[in-house]
């Protein structure tokens, strides 16, 4: 029943089994850690587990075979109560269902696992969606009042009527439900401020496309959304309103407020503006937050507004002027706004947002780095160049560019980058009207040359009008670079080459290999197109990055392999911690898909494995299932079919076979449309099921509910007097 690595056991069947004898039709309980079914054996070591995900407990054999029986027996007295169940059986009937199987099967009556079990059995009196939530979410969204109660089992009954009244099997109608409602998400009031002109809040909102409130003065706040634990987050956002005297005339728990704007509203989700119970406007997201500092109203999403009249919500609903942003969750009022939304018709967008902007030199000492950043500063001291390589995604720029930078500021100002004012931090990386940038980059290509790099004849027209074109010597982006440095020899200068190796580098490079050595640093060399001495000074620095998918480093130019230091950058689950993106945790998921890139993708398959940073996001790892979803088949699905290259067999076992069809010779992209979120998910986890069993996967998820837990506090904590 319980072991997950069996291909012809209960819970795989249930989960992942998705064939001609059992196709994925049946609605997906895909996603979290094998926990979910009460009982498990743990992938690493064979033993029998249960518990909870943030204390667990291992099982002897006779209690594991206990607990199985015993889940088994609850099984089947679910399936003699459903026997005797009538077919047309109303609200009422429902709810009495849930209290008995609550009576009769305790340990599984509130489990999406049995539901799917039950609701194979009896496909007429029960529904393939195995969440409550997702039951509520299609019956507000069919303009009916979910019945009273909790449970599973209460709203059953209302999909078996509409089953039977369109003459549907029932997973036909869930899934063309689901086609045409999506997933879930969330509805949302802010409360419009009067004003006039630039302070006319539902104005501002509506001409710029956006759902925006006040607060210009606390800055941009994106790093907000990224602070772990939540807690943490909520108590940092409350300093920076208490320092600033609040936001007036709002009151109430602002901390919370404005945390849930930042942090809960998500692409998808509706947006009033709402004065009171009056709704101004509705729109909805299609970007994620962003700081605009030209306007008051400084804290933004991009929000597609529709047209629609204004209308007034039922009592309890609504945010006055008082209010910052809240959620409406009574059944009444998404019932009421879903009303108004049929009214609308496709409209064009409004105009969009504007782009948001983001907004005495001496040597001194440089202090020793860490981590990678350290690895890279011990092989320029060493040799004076290096080169990062390793599959594409593993965040090789990202990390040079942080390391020179932070080189660059501790040499130029005795601080690190972080800590320096604006027009610092430009010396560095812009440089001024008078001087270059401290820090600068260049990307190799086939045709880059010599010219580009070092020195070359380039075209130049006459000044006079219709004057011929004549030949002028100009210096290159490195001799320039060498040059100033000479003229500063206080500072460092670093140049990062990207996709070194696309370049053809001796003919870019020619006589610089000679003298770029960290021992003949200083020697000159007689330029052959100028015919100047040229040598390159201590002070120049050079970083290369490289894709081991597009080149291997044993192929790179020996002279070039000799003078500088390498160092392979590979994929790092660590990195993305214990992040789970709708039950999903993305470092086993990421691990266990680059086992299978080894595996099958043949002899360079270490090289061409899938990078940790294709799911990062400013450094932090990807909370949003959506974005997820689209690395997924933006990114990774099109990377591996270059891999595969028509290999259409080995793209099946790395991915799957609900996402390609072999037979077909197709990824199957109708999986990424938002209604099939949960058989995306059960897709995705279904090549290596073993991992919800993981020691990673159980701590990712222990994770995930100690934050919900931790939030909960901390917004209990912001309601408090």
């Amino acid at each position: 029943m319980h072991d997950h690595g069996r291909r012809d056991g209960l819970v795989y069947w249930l989960e992942f089994k998705d064939d001609e004898e059992l196709p994925a039709i049946f609605g997906s309980i895909a996603g979290g850690s094998a926990l979910k079914f009460g009982i498990y054996r743990r992938k690493e070591t064979g033993a029998w587990m249960t518990g909870s995900s943030m204390s667990q407990r291992e099982l002897s054999l006779p209690d594991a075979i206990r607990i199985a029986q015993n889940h088994r027996d609850q099984l089947l007295l679910g399936a003699r109560l459903l026997e005797k169940f009538p077919a047309n059986g109303s609200d009422s009937h429902y709810l009495e269902l849930q209290r008995h199987l609550e009576s009769a099967a305790p340990e599984l009556s509130d489990l999406s696992w049995s539901h799917k079990y039950w609701s194979l059995l009896f496909p007429d009196k029960l529904d393939d969606y195995h969440n409550g939530t997702y039951q509520r979410f299609h019956l507000m969204k069919l303009f009916q009042i979910p019945p009273e109660g909790r449970g599973r089992y209460v709203c059953s009954g209302r999909f078996v009527a509409l089953a039977k009244e369109l003459g549907l099997p029932m997973n036909t109608l869930t899934r063309l439900l689901k086609s045409r409602h999506g997933s879930p998400h969330r509805y949302w009031c802010i409360g419009t401020l009067d004003g006039n002109g630039p302070s006319a809040h539902w104005p501002v909102m509506r001409e710029n496309a956006c759902a925006a409130v006040e607060g210009r003065m606390l800055g941009d706040l994106s790093s907000i959304t990224t602070m772990i634990p939540e807690r943490a987050g909520l108590k940092h956002l409350g300093t920076i309103l208490g320092r600033n005297g609040g936001l007036p005339p709002r009151h109430g728990p602002l901390a919370k407020q404005l945390f849930s704007f930042l942090k809960k509203v998500g692409e998808g989700d509706f947006v009033l503006a709402t004065r009171g119970r009056m709704v101004l406007g509705v729109g909805r997201v299609e970007g994620n937050y962003a700081y605009e500092p030209s306007s008051e109203f400084a804290h933004r999403y991009q929000v597609k507004w529709l047209p629609l009249s204004e209308f007034l919500l039922p009592e309890g609903n609504g945010a006055d002027v008082q209010t910052l942003l809240r959620e409406v969750e009574s059944a009444e009022g998404i019932v009421a706004i879903e009303k108004h939304l049929m009214d609308a018709s496709e409209a064009a967008p409004m105009t969009k947002p504007r782009p948001v902007p983001r907004s005495t030199q001496g040597g001194h000492p440089i202090p020793s780095l860490h981590g990678i950043h350290g690895r890279i500063q011990a092989v320029l001291e060493r040799k004076g160049q290096v080169v990062l390589y390793g599959p594409p995604g593993t965040g090789k720029t990202y990390l040079a560019e942080q390391a020179v930078r932070e080189l660059a500021a501790h040499a130029a100002f005795g601080a690190p980058f972080e800590a320096l004012d604006v027009s610092q931090q430009n010396i560095i990386m812009k440089g001024t009207d008078e001087e270059g940038a401290l820090v600068r980059m260049c990307s190799f290509h086939p045709s880059y040359g010599y010219e580009e790099f070092l020195e070359g004849y380039r075209p130049r027209e006459e000044d006079s009008e219709g004057g011929p074109m004549r030949f002028v010597l100009r210096d290159g982006l490195f001799k320039r670079l060498c040059l100033e440095a000479q003229r500063r020899p206080h500072l460092r200068f670093y140049l990062l080459i990207d996709e070194i190796n696309r370049g053809d580098i001796p003919r870019i490079m020619g006589e610089l290999l000679t003298v770029m050595e960290k021992s003949k640093r200083g020697k000159t060399v007689l330029l052959p197109m100028s015919g100047t001495l040229f040598h390159v000074p201590e002070n120049v620095y050079l970083v290369g990055t490289m894709n081991t998918a597009d080149r291997s480093i044993a192929l790179l130019d020996t002279a070039l392999r000799r003078r500088f230091g390498f160092l392979e950058l590979m994929p790092d689950a660590t990195q993305l911690g214990k992040a789970m993106v709708e039950g999903i945790p993305l470092g086993p998921w990421l691990g266990a898909l680059n086992a299978r890139i080894c595996e099958y993708v043949g002899r360079d398959g270490r090289n061409l494995q899938v990078g940790h940073a294709y799911l990062m996001e400013r450094g932090e790892p990807l909370t949003d299932f959506q974005r997820f979803s689209r690395v997924v088949q933006e990114d990774l699905i099109p990377l591996l079919e270059e891999y595969c290259y028509e290999d259409w067999a080995a793209l099946e076992k790395i991915l799957g076979n609900s996402l390609v069809s072999r037979k077909e010779r197709r990824v199957c992209h109708e999986l990424f449309e938002p209604a099939r979120q949960l058989d995306l998910i059960q897709a995705l986890l279904a090549p290596s099921p073993e991992i919800g069993s993981s020691a990673s996967a159980i701590a990712s998820e222990a994770s995930a509910q100690a934050l919900t837990e931790d939030q909960d506090d901390a917004s209990a904590e912001s309601d408090s007097p």
